[in-house]
């Protein structure tokens, strides 16, 4: 196989960057951007810090009122909504500018995308850095944004070598330094790795990639199931074939909601999951869309995050077969649920236009 030569572009504490540059004065203080929920009070989650606010211990997804506890000393610190319109709006411009430069360009989020640059550099790696060097200067004459970069022979590398030097950093690792670059890290630096099977290693006293390079992929699978261990067993080698496969933004649609209590109770949350089902279904419907996966997301009480989904038979716009999938993954969900839910969120992807489909039949 060629040596594919791939970017992981992550941009640095995008929502409190993106504060930052729009009020300068921020800069030195700790930020907080918050996802207020709507029962008041201050209640709600931190979506993203900066790096100020984060050397006292404040990080995405903990409750406000440990963020405000943490930060209680710093009279300077700022909390503030989010304010998504301006995100995306920053987020489209700084896509543009890095799909200009790839042969194909994967987004992730508003934050994140993986570029194929092979063909671009001709498979040259002091080419590669120098492109990449240049697309962190064309992001930051144009928008003021810090991004940092990794860049590797595949997906999996290159996207723990953009977190390797944050903030602005620029990581290489060649096909002959990947064993040397992962070694070293630990168990928890591979995406996808949570807490959970990090204490599950942590219990066998294996603490770095390294150490885990010692389990074989039988006792991998034995512990975490065929696609989990395998996934591991390759991880630690730096073995990941999934190509950078072109993905625009917008590939799904979604609305989330916190719920006036915490609650386990089915027809309760289904009502409010109806309520997220009739605004999704208007927003694919101005947007002239279809759609084929239906999802829901549960967040408990304790800011866990659980997700289900659905592969629909046909791409459909109809209202009646979305809310009947939310139910059905609902009770899925609620059979597995020993914590009461917090918030939840209903989800379409697998997009397709209406003008695209050849039958009327097919809407439905």
């Amino acid at each position: 196989m060629e040596t594919r030569i791939v970017f992981h572009i992550d941009f640095d504490y995008f929502y409190a960057q993106c504060e930052e540059i729009r009020k300068p004065e921020l800069k030195s203080k700790p930020v907080c951007v918050c996802v207020f929920s709507d029962r008041g009070g201050g209640s709600g989650a931190i979506a993203t810090a900066n790096y100020t606010a984060r050397k006292f211990g404040v990080k995405s997804g903990i409750p406000i009122v440990f963020a405000k506890k943490r930060l209680e000393d710093q009279k300077d610190a700022v909390f503030l909504p989010v304010d998504f319109d301006f995100y995306i709006s920053m987020s489209e411009k700084a896509m543009e500018i890095m799909e200009n430069h790839a042969d194909i360009f994967e987004y992730v989020g508003k934050d994140e995308a993986f570029l194929d640059v092979t063909e671009k550099v001709s498979g040259d790696w002091e080419k590669a850095k120098k492109l990449a060097l240049a697309i962190k200067n064309e992001i930051k004459d144009k928008l003021n944004l810090t991004c940092s970069i990794g860049i590797s022979p595949n997906k999996l590398i290159s996207k723990i070598a953009s977190d390797f030097e944050k903030p602005d950093g620029l990581t290489i690792v060649i096909p002959e330094k990947v064993e040397g670059f992962l070694e070293p890290l630990k168990i928890r630096d591979i995406p996808g790795i949570g807490s959970k099977t990090e204490e599950s290693f942590s219990q066998m006293n294996l603490q770095t990639i390294k150490d885990l390079k010692g389990l074989d992929v039988f006792k991998l699978n034995k512990e975490f199931g065929r696609k989990s261990g395998t996934y591991i067993f390759n991880a630690v080698r730096g073995i990941d074939n999934e190509p950078v496969k072109k993905r625009e933004p917008n590939t799904q649609y979604s609305k989330i909601m916190t719920l006036k209590k915490d609650s386990m109770e089915f027809n309760f949350i289904l009502d409010n999951l109806k309520q997220l089902c009739n605004e999704v279904h208007q927003v694919v419907l101005n947007k002239n869309k279809m759609f084929k996966s239906v999802g829901i997301q549960v967040i408990q009480s304790d800011l866990s995050n659980k997700t289900k989904s659905k592969m629909l038979k046909n791409p459909t716009l109809n209202l009646e077969e979305l809310e009947k999938n939310v139910e059905q993954l609902l009770k899925e969900a609620l059979e597995e649920q020993k914590i009461p839910l917090r918030r939840v969120g209903v989800k379409v992807s697998e997009l397709s236009d209406i003008r695209d489909q050849s039958s009327i039949t097919s809407y439905f």
